[in-house]
């Protein structure tokens, strides 16, 4: 395991003497002088400033840009390895700081989206494509070093060129570094956090897939157990149980808002929708009873005992006939068939429960989790980790965050990881945003106030739009706290609830 500190970039004296004593504005070259940088393991492809508004054509997302230094590296830690950076850095107004930015699913592209809300904030911008290109897990097959760099190794080095390239570039290093990363860029949060900690001074981690193989197993289980037609879950079935279970448990919490305060104490049974007859409607039938709680259900490691959490209830709109969504079952079912049995025939008719779900937590199928809770060197270096997570989420399940959190909280006391970790579940929120409850929330500024200021959130004031118009804000609450009503006020407003103990 490389775990080296920054040395990778080396700077010629006469490019060091130029960028140091030049701003970017008065040396409009210094971008394509980086051509002359030398990376450690590394070649840098292209550096060349990118005016104002040049990416417009590139995609959504892309207008709007300010002018900046483009800057595309080839890492290469092994001879396998072929791992592909983007750097952007502003022109001029550098707010100083530096954010790399997180990909999804099996991560075989640069989210260039991402960067550029960065860059549009002031940051300089960084990220990866992991390693390979496209995004299913057939890079894997035969090249374990590939494999390494997906699971940690390119968000790691990445890091360190990066940083190295932004020191190059403006003359000096940036004074705090974050990063920022939903979904499986939530599952990167969770290994820099666990494996280098002196990588980022603040880490955001969304509804993160740091249970990597134990979402495979789950979404590929339920797949398996849906995959004959009677036992589906069409759509009109999904809302009949999302309803009934909205019925059992919105009061849980005190009031009666169309969300599910906390899921955890939803005892909900699906056996109340069941139909009493043959041909009965609006009701489920025995098999589809069973599939609802099949999904809801933990599976449990057989060989480690180790609990692989299930879909929370209220989160049925987002489900599809097979359970889980499509991302996710696709997921799973790479992560079978390319990483535990190494067969690219290999398809979900072929799962067996009982001899294949402890196979995940083995060899390189385990090195994908970002479930270690020793967090105590990035406790003590200061660094801070902000986690949220929806509850409505239908891909990642968000019991498996609430798992992690414990565990933490196990291990170092309440008291001390709040000072440095902090975990906010969203109800009604689905996947990295959507669904029913408030889902839009700035956690970058909430992050800044916290590394920056010392100012730990104590809430994250969140909202919801329907037509691009805001219907509904609520706080997001530290958990195990919640959003209680305080018996007066519109129960559509966040100045109408506190947060406290559940």
């Amino acid at each position: 395991m490389n775990r080296r500190s920054w040395s990778g970039v080396a700077i010629s004296c006469a490019l060091a003497a130029i960028v140091a004593r030049s701003t970017v504005a008065s040396a409009p070259d210094a971008c394509e002088r980086l051509r002359s940088l030398t990376l450690e393991g590394g070649t840098i492809a292209q550096s060349a400033t990118v005016e104002a508004g040049g990416l417009a054509q590139a995609g959504a997302g892309m207008s709007n840009l300010p002018a900046f230094c483009r800057v595309m590296a080839t890492l290469k830690p092994t001879p396998d390895s072929d791992i592909k950076i983007e750097v952007w850095m502003p022109q001029a107004g550098w707010n100083g700081k530096f954010q790399a930015v997180g990909n999804g699913a099996w991560s075989g592209s640069i989210p260039s989206g991402a960067m550029a809300n960065a860059l549009r904030r002031g940051y300089a911008t960084a990220s990866t494509d992991t390693g390979h290109t496209g995004n299913t897990a057939r890079f894997a097959l035969g090249h374990p070093e590939k494999l390494t760099d997906f699971a940690w190794r390119s968000v790691h080095e990445m890091t360190l060129a990066a940083k190295g390239i932004v020191t190059a570039f403006y003359g000096r290093a940036a004074k705090v570094s974050f990063w920022n990363g939903c979904s499986a860029g939530g599952r990167q949060a969770m290994k820099e956090a666990q494996m280098f900690p002196a990588d980022y001074d603040g880490i955001i981690a969304g509804s993160p897939g740091l249970d990597w193989s134990g979402r495979s197993t789950q979404a590929v289980h339920v797949a398996h157990a849906l995959r004959n037609e009677d036992a589906q879950l069409p759509p009109q079935a999904l809302q009949l149980l999302h309803d009934a279970v909205v019925r059992a448990c919105d009061a849980n919490d005190g009031l009666k808002d169309g969300l599910i305060g906390d899921p955890s104490r939803c005892a909900f049974d699906p056996a109340t929708l069941q139909c009493k007859a043959a041909g009965d409607t609006g009701c489920l039938t025995p098999a589809q009873v069973a599939s609802a709680r099949t999904v809801y259900a933990t599976a449990v490691n057989p060989k480690s005992s180790r609990r692989m959490p299930g879909l929370a209830p209220g989160s049925e709109r987002g489900w599809t006939p097979l359970g889980w969504t499509a991302s996710a079952r696709a997921t799973g079912q790479d992560h079978f068939r390319f990483i535990i049995f190494k067969d690219p025939d290999w398809d979900v008719s072929r799962f067996n429960p009982e001899t294949d779900t402890f196979r995940v937590d083995e060899g390189e199928s385990a090195a994908l989790n970002a479930i270690d809770a020793n967090l105590e060197p990035f406790f003590l270096r200061g660094g801070k980790l902000l986690h949220y997570h929806g509850w409505s989420d239908p891909q990642i399940s968000p019991f498996a965050s609430v798992a992690y959190y414990q565990q933490v909280v196990d291990r170092f006391g309440a008291g001390a990881v709040a000072a440095s970790y902090r975990l906010f579940m969203a109800p009604g929120m689905g996947h990295c945003g959507g669904g029913e409850g408030p889902n839009d929330f700035d956690a970058l500024a909430a992050l800044e106030r916290w590394v920056e200021q010392g100012k730990a959130p104590d809430s994250i004031q969140a909202a919801h739009a329907t037509n691009g118009r805001v219907d509904r804000t609520s706080p997001l609450c530290p958990y195990p706290q919640v959003a209680k009503y305080r018996g007066s006020g519109s129960v559509n407003e966040a100045q109408s609830f506190i947060c406290a103990a559940r």
